[in-house]
């Protein structure tokens, strides 16, 4: 692994994530059956955190979700060995509902595809939005996100890593060059 750089650090996620609560509410004219639903790992730790700014916002409290898309993913053969299912939180019937899907970063959109279809085994959502804390490009489905912390235009060789304090100890997103 090459040299790292930190692309945002905690006062930068914080803003971030500040920003997209206010989107959120924004987009969807209040939170009114809403419900965010972060993918494993990092995802449901950002999903908590929006919801908080949300309910500092608006005062209301938001029903937060977790999603384990290990099952879903296209690449599970590559992976079984290592597969360990976690499973999904859905804290209510997500059907009629506007679900806020969570993720760290999204790259190929790969793992967006296997959270809609984790998803839709729980019902029929009114509508599904995405949020991102950051966007690396790379598409290889046409998946966009609804809301964005940062996009970071990359080269299939960088590695963007988001640690979060209640993972990892450190709360920074960092690019590093991938070494032949």
């Amino acid at each position: 692994m090459g040299e790292k750089s930190v692309l945002m650090d905690e006062a930068a996620i914080r803003r971030a994530l500040t920003r997209i609560a206010h989107e959120i509410i924004e987009k969807n004219k209040g939170v009114e059956d809403c419900i965010i639903v972060g993918i494993k790992t990092r995802g449901v730790y950002l999903a908590e955190r929006l919801a908080d700014r949300i309910e500092q916002i608006e005062s209301v409290k938001l029903a937060v979700g977790e999603l384990d898309i290990t099952f879903y993913r296209d690449d599970l053969s590559h992976k079984a060995e290592d597969a360990v299912l976690r499973g999904a939180q859905i804290p209510e019937d997500v059907t009629g509902k506007t679900i806020i899907l969570v993720d760290d970063v999204l790259f190929t959109g790969r793992t967006v595809r296997a959270a809609l279809d984790a998803l839709m085994d729980h019902g029929r959502p009114k509508m599904i939005q995405l949020a991102v804390l950051v966007d690396r490009g790379h598409r290889e489905l046409p998946i966009r996100p609804d809301y964005v912390g940062k996009n970071v235009p990359t080269s299939r060789s960088e590695i963007i890593s988001v640690l979060l304090a209640d993972v990892d100890g450190a709360e920074e997103v960092t690019i590093s060059q991938v070494s032949e």
